[in-house]
């Protein structure tokens, strides 16, 4: 049942109470005192999409939960700010927002906490100030109360955590398990909860996505835990995760600024797809050390996998991302052992003279779990990554993809804002895989790319049933995980099979346009697509000329229509100027759209890739003809886009 409260209800002389309001006044927080206990709840318009929610922490010094009162509230103030990111989803972002500090009192009448709210026309952020208390200087976040009440009959689109030191070789957490679909409240995912960013379907009424940001080594990364019913709270890693090294409570020095819980809003999912909270309410941590340079990718791991780690297949592929116009080429696992450091220089020279950059694979494990890949050992010691980068920045190596972290502790935040400064120095980009989710990092770290923090293109070679359900996973990523970071997921592939010579292995169930939207709804500045050369003879023309020229970064982004695990219609804009439009289908029918195009030039032509079924099998799987076709531009255009396949509008 969804609820809808008339706001300003009265409050009791007893409860003190703070309303802070976007600057259309659509969306309000209203923060309490109530019995000694911080709260607050979030209306859109007249409608409650967070009820009455526990705020407050609990340190090593204090319980800063309890025995509460709202003291001093500063003046709310009006804030507009603009700035630009080019390696994210958005490159112009204009902020307004209203701010107001909320200063909560212990039963003494010391100020030991305030919330700093941030509020704009779709967002909701709010991070605490812990104050100096118990004479203590510094403490331990022994927990937060920090939660989530969402209203009765409310829906999750959520991805549980994964178990600590499980997966492969103890690599887990890694944020790469499968999300549940449209799924009632009070699960609690595998039993250690879910993951950021969170959605939630309220009734018919609003959709809500729960996250964290400007988080680096100042923190833990959180996650969610249901407590019961309605409510989820902010939960600390599992003291088993980094191999059980380190502390899963977070370390302070007092006074402290903790990490933003932001809160996006809309009636659709609009609000989710395009918002920039997780960057409007960070900061730059360092300069660029350079003019970071980014473009498209090819690996060869994806289709051929470990075998083609070596120096003539690699070489094969520098000639292949030349072929395309690619910018860079990934060389993965075991290349120290397969083709050596001195095969890599020979590697990189002869990738220069091709105009073609390489990224490096490398193993972050030093003492937390198992996975034997190699090079490792490079990247967890000061000492050790120094000399490693030195040697890649001598090399021309132009950034690095680092594997298997796997933990979500304050240490673990530590070393992912050390290897990012440090790569910094040397000219260096980073890839995070098997990682955590980033947390304002686009804005934060000037040399980070992206990263995995998905169920990503690999489980595509190692499961059918992955590729079974592709399309419906497709749905969610760009209105949930790509919403609000970079995601590196690694797709596209035209390959009809998983493997080296196309006719073996996994079968691909989407059709060609489907993997041309996907390098439009997937958002990362180094896109690593998962082409092979055996792409110009096997896949159609006019696919791969659409591959030469599809940009990876984008000056807009705009949401036309969807819904998780059933389609989705979303558009990017090109720093050309140009506008991708892209629509995927998962249902079982086919699904028409009339798509409203008033956004686009009105005057010439625009290419329109769709698909045709062919033929189906007995077990419902679609064979498909695609292709592309010029018609002029239309400010409404009906598209029948079948299961699993997709439709393409480039002007």
């Amino acid at each position: 049942m969804f609820f809808a409260w008339a706001f300003g209800l009265a409050v009791s002389s007893l409860n003190a109470q703070t309303v802070v309001s976007s600057p259309n006044g659509e969306l309000k927080v209203e923060m309490n005192d109530k019995d000694g206990k911080a709260t607050y709840r979030v209306l859109l318009g007249q409608d409650v999409v967070l009820e009455e929610s526990p705020l407050g922490l609990v340190t090593s010094a204090a319980n800063l939960s309890e025995g509460l009162k709202i003291g001093k509230v500063s003046d709310a103030k009006t804030v507009k700010e603009s700035y630009e990111l080019r390696n994210a989803k958005k490159q112009h972002i204009s902020v307004e927002a209203t701010e107001q500090t909320v200063n909560l009192t212990d039963k003494n009448g010391r100020d030991v906490l305030a919330v700093e709210w941030h509020v704009d026309n779709q967002n909701v952020a709010f991070r605490y100030i812990v104050k100096e208390h118990a004479r203590r200087l510094s403490v331990l976040v022994t927990k937060e109360e920090t939660g989530y009440r969402l209203p009765e009959g409310s829906t999750s689109f959520n991805c549980p955590q994964m178990g600590s030191q499980s997966g492969f070789a103890r690599t887990a957490p890694s944020y790469e398990s499968s999300y549940e679909w449209d799924a009632p409240l009070g699960k609690n995912g595998w039993g250690e909860g879910y993951v950021f960013p969170a959605l939630f379907k309220v009734g018919t009424k609003a959709w809500v996505m729960l996250n964290e940001t400007g988080l680096g080594a100042n923190y833990c990364a959180s996650h969610l835990q249901n407590a019961g019913g309605n409510l989820y709270q902010i939960a600390f890693p599992n003291p088993k995760e980094f191999g059980g090294v380190g502390t899963s409570e977070p370390g302070i020095a007092l006074p402290a600024e903790l990490p933003w819980r932001t809160i996006t809003v809309g009636r659709t999912m609009k609000a989710m797809a395009e918002t920039t909270i997780q960057w409007d309410v960070v900061k730059e941590q360092y300069p660029a050390s350079q003019n970071y340079q980014y473009g498209r990718a090819t690996w060869s791991w994806i289709i051929r996998m470990d075998a083609s780690c070596n120096y003539d297949e690699q070489k094969e592929y520098i000639d292949f991302a030349a072929r395309l116009g690619y910018e860079y080429v990934l060389i993965d696992a075991l290349w120290d052992t397969n083709i050596g450091y001195e095969g890599i220089e020979r590697l990189a020279q002869y990738a220069r003279t091709k105009n073609v950059g390489l990224f490096l694979w490398y193993n972050s494990n030093g003492y937390w779990n198992d996975a034997p890949q190699g090079p490792k050992g490079k990247m967890h010691r000061l000492i050790d990554r120094q000399k490693e980068m030195a040697w890649l920045q001598k090399t021309g190596i132009k950034g690095m993809k680092i594997d298997f972290i796997g933990s979500d502790k304050q240490q673990t935040m530590q070393m992912y804002e050390d290897i990012l400064y440090d790569a910094n120095q040397y000219g260096l980009m980073v890839i995070f895989h098997g990682c955590t989710l980033p947390r304002g990092w686009e804005r934060m770290y000037p040399n980070f790319v992206g990263a995995e923090a998905v169920r990503a293109s690999e489980n595509f070679s190692f499961g059918q049933d992955e590729n079974d359900r592709e399309a419906q996973s497709a749905t969610i990523h760009p209105v949930l995980r790509n919403a609000v970071g970079n995601m590196d997921f690694g797709g596209s592939t035209l390959n009809k099979h998983y493997s080296k010579d196309n006719q073996r292995g996994r079968t691909r169930r989407t059709s060609d346009v489907f993997a041309l939207a996907t390098a439009v709804l997937f958002q990362t500045p180094v896109q690593n697509f998962a082409l092979a050369p055996n792409n110009f003879e096997d896949a159609p023309a006019w696919a791969m000329d659409f591959m030469k020229s599809v940009p990876v970064t984008w000056e807009d982004v705009r949401y036309i229509d969807g819904y998780p695990g059933k389609y989705l219609v979303m558009a990017r804009k090109s720093q050309a100027g140009k506008w991708y439009v892209a629509a995927i289908n998962a249902q079982k029918e086919p699904l028409k759209l009339k798509l409203d195009l008033s956004f686009l030039c009105k005057d010439g032509m625009m290419q329109v890739y769709s698909d045709k079924v062919i033929s189906t099998d007995d077990k419902g799987w679609n064979t498909f003809e695609g292709g592309v076709k010029e018609m002029k531009v239309k400010k409404n255009l009906t598209v029948v886009v079948p299961k699993d396949g997709a439709a393409v509008i480039v002007k």
